[in-house]
């Protein structure tokens, strides 16, 4: 079980008992700085499951793999949930995917599963040493009892086009009283088949793990298998994938802007809004030759580099397009009709945010300061991180302003280093086998928050366990908080104000 970690690491790795395991983390999370990454199992090489937490030191871009392997035929284990309320969704993720059982998790069922029992096709990710299914209870939704109290169904086919999913409200009159989220309708054992992939392969399944953030997700392996290999990429590839990334954050922070407004029946977000998103994602076809800028970043640096012809164009088209943001966001941000129905809508206190590990611009409106980019090596940061936006209010108005912020912020980045583009080559030659028990990670500020890809091999350097945490695993939670005691026409504001990935979560 123990890892090869090499000297100077930012990781290391400590062992435990499961029995153990919950207080471990807690004490370490007690520590100013440190949070907890993800928290997942793998199989090891002798058959047995063992439970690792990853626990990150956002002060020094540094981290813990908490590892404690399960005796022999054992799937049970004391939850951590009730210490350490962030491990919530992670839990009943692992309990499903190995076949575990986290004794004590106060609300214990699956989080993708629809079957009563995975089927093999499927792809669980341990199916036991018969090779059988496992066997899991019914999916049963939470009962909320009460006079008045009735249910709405809503999902998992909504209209337009977005992502399948079923919100199960419980309410009194209009007001919601309890929110449950199922996922899992886009389940594509994605996990599995990065592990059964030969590595020149795997970034193309790893960028598609949500396909909204597909810069984040390539540049979040690619980090991981660069730390494995010993690999730096060259300056002008670090400068060139924060473009990407800073792309990807300002087209869809716009998005949401204009999405926002819409959902609230002021049409200046729908009307104004999409051409801009689409000013944005022009930028990423001239810099990658993809407007959903797939197959760019790659282990190594990028796939193509950038001339002057078609960086002089970026320029152009940026200076344009910061026009029309500084025309047009105010026109939302300082409408008084759209604060008056913004501002104290789908709060979520900044206690509970920091509870459940709420990331991104939906933690840093609920007055989080952590942004990944400050911390974790990725692009050009930490040394390049911008202030982070943040606010206190933790409302829908809140996580406007957060992004509002940050496209600012993203335009700045973006102008930069395109004036001052490192002369370097874009792109250095890798190894083709990752080094034996190993481990690597890459932790990116995506545009929803921190993203994680968690790479370990086994004794020949083949990938054991490929485990990705999407923002979003984070932040699901959050949203069912933060609908409580809002009224129900109030949910697709709230809803988008989040906008979380279904698929990134479902994997």
């Amino acid at each position: 079980m123990t890892l090869n970690l090499p000297t100077g690491s930012r990781y290391q790795q400590t062992e435990t008992t499961p029995e153990a395991m919950a207080e471990t983390v807690r004490s370490q999370l007690k520590k100013p700085g440190w949070r907890l990454g993800h928290l997942t199992a793998r199989v090891l090489a002798n058959g047995r499951l063992a439970l690792e937490a990853l626990l990150l030191d956002t002060a020094t871009g540094s981290g813990v793999i908490c590892s404690a392997a399960l005796p022999d035929g054992v799937r049970e284990y004391p939850s951590m949930t009730a210490l350490v309320p962030a491990a919530h969704w992670m839990e009943r993720a692992a309990g499903e995917m190995f076949g575990l059982r986290a004794v004590g998790h106060p609300r214990w069922k699956t989080l993708r599963l629809h079957a009563p029992v995975w089927v093999p096709d499927l792809a669980p990710l341990e199916s036991g040493a018969s090779g059988t299914p496992i066997p899991c209870e019914p999916y049963a939704f939470m009962k909320v009892k009460g006079e008045g109290i009735h249910e709405i169904p809503v999902g998992p086919i909504h209209a337009g086009i977005i992502e399948p999913g079923h919100f199960r409200f419980s309410c009194m009159g209009e007001i919601i009283t309890n929110l449950e989220i199922r996922l899992g309708y886009q389940h594509r054992g994605l996990e599995r088949r990065l592990a059964e992939a030969p590595l020149a392969q795997t970034r193309f399944l790893a960028e598609s793990a949500s396909t909204d953030t597909a810069a984040g997700n390539a540049l979040a392996h690619a980090v991981a298998v660069e730390q494995m290999l010993g690999v730096t990429p060259p300056p002008r590839a670090e400068a060139l994938r924060t473009i990407a990334l800073e792309i990807e954050r300002l087209a869809n922070h716009i998005g949401d802007l204009g999405a926002l407004a819409g959902d609230i029946g002021y049409n200046i977000g729908p009307t104004l809004f999409p051409p801009m998103r689409g000013a944005a994602l022009a930028l990423a076809q001239t810099l990658t030759g993809n407007r959903r800028q797939r197959w760019y970043i790659v282990p190594g640096g990028v796939a193509r580099d950038i001339d002057d012809a078609r960086r002089g164009e970026m320029i152009e088209g940026l200076n344009a397009l910061h026009k029309q943001v500084r025309r047009h966001v105010p026109l939302i941000l300082e409408n008084p009709g759209v604060l008056d129905r913004m501002e104290g809508c789908g709060r979520l206190s900044s206690a509970l945010a920091k509870d459940f590990g709420m990331v991104g611009p939906a933690g840093r409106a609920s007055g989080g300061r952590y942004d990944a980019r400050a911390a974790f090596p990725h692009g050009i940061y930490p040394a390049g991180a911008p202030v982070a936006a943040r606010y206190t209010e933790g409302d829908v108005l809140a996580r406007a302003r957060v992004r509002a912020d940050e496209i600012e912020s993203s335009i700045a980045i973006i102008r930069a280093l395109l004036d001052d583009l490192p002369v370097s080559p874009a792109r250095v030659e890798i190894a083709g086998v990752l080094p034996p028990n190993a481990a690597g990670i890459g932790v990116v500020e995506a545009w929803r928050g921190e993203l994680i890809h968690w790479i370990t091999t086994d004794e020949t350097g083949r990938i054991a366990r490929y485990a990705i945490k999407d923002p979003s695993l984070n932040n699901w939670t959050g949203l069912a908080i933060a609908v409580r005691g809002n009224l129900i026409g109030d949910f697709p504001v709230c809803n988008k104000s989040f906008n979380l990935s279904y698929c990134g979560n479902d994997l």
